[in-house]
């Protein structure tokens, strides 16, 4: 039973990341495009990394799963809905732009939801599920163990990472809104024997950095910044 639950929770992320997917590419969703298109992602890597937009509703998430035979539970267990205090569900990501987690084997598991304005909180991902698991995960980590560079980056977030991939450092990965964990290093251990930490400058990255590096040297990689 626990088994098909897991199925079912990941056709449901599969069918929210594809619901996300062709919600940005609406005409009245222009300013979510332009998100992207401002940061300098083409079309091109916006579909490859299954880039979307969560529209600013409470419900717009919930009527297309229903419709498509998914139960309340069932978007409950995903961390796709939240439960008010009064009992309602709602949508969790609303009026941001989505990036979907998917693990090694091509599952989506999850989704990062970024605001388009100064609101907090900048960043919101989806909670730990059945099938998400953030310190066992790597974004992008399922396009970056098919690079044929000898090394692994690991950048701070979502955009670092796709940025690179779309200029052709295709091995790029960043952990999922928590430091670096010793699961996610031993992950990296399969793949790689050269990890280069590419993180931001300021202090906070260079404290991230420092953490970092202990943590890769114990699986035996080489570690450069």
């Amino acid at each position: 039973k626990a088994a098909r639950h897991r199925e079912r929770l990941y056709a449901l992320c599969r069918d929210a990341g594809r619901y996300y997917y062709d919600t940005l590419w609406r005409p009245e969703n222009r300013t979510a495009q332009q998100y992207f298109i401002n940061r300098g992602l083409s079309r091109r890597t916006m579909n490859r990394f299954g880039l979307g937009y969560a529209p600013d509703s409470f419900h717009a998430l919930i009527d297309a799963m229903t419709a498509k035979g998914y139960t309340r539970e069932e978007l409950m267990d995903a961390g796709l809905v939240s439960r008010s205090e009064k009992g309602h569900i709602y949508d969790r990501f609303r009026n941001r732009v989505m990036f979907p987690i998917i693990d090694v084997r091509g599952n989506v598991i999850g989704f990062g939801g970024r605001v388009m304005d100064g609101s907090e909180p900048k960043y919101l991902n989806s909670p730990e599920s059945m099938i998400f698991n953030k310190r066992k995960n790597l974004f992008a980590l399922n396009a970056a163990k098919k690079t044929k560079m000898e090394m692994l980056v690991l950048t701070e977030g979502y955009m670092d990472t796709i940025s690179m991939h779309q200029y052709g450092f295709d091995c790029a990965v960043a952990s999922l809104g928590t430091a670096l964990t010793q699961e996610q290093a031993g992950m990296l251990a399969k793949y790689t024997k050269q990890m280069v930490l590419c993180y931001d400058g300021d202090q906070a990255g260079q404290n991230a950095a420092k953490r970092a590096i202990g943590i890769l040297e114990k699986t035996g990689m080489s570690v450069r910044v």
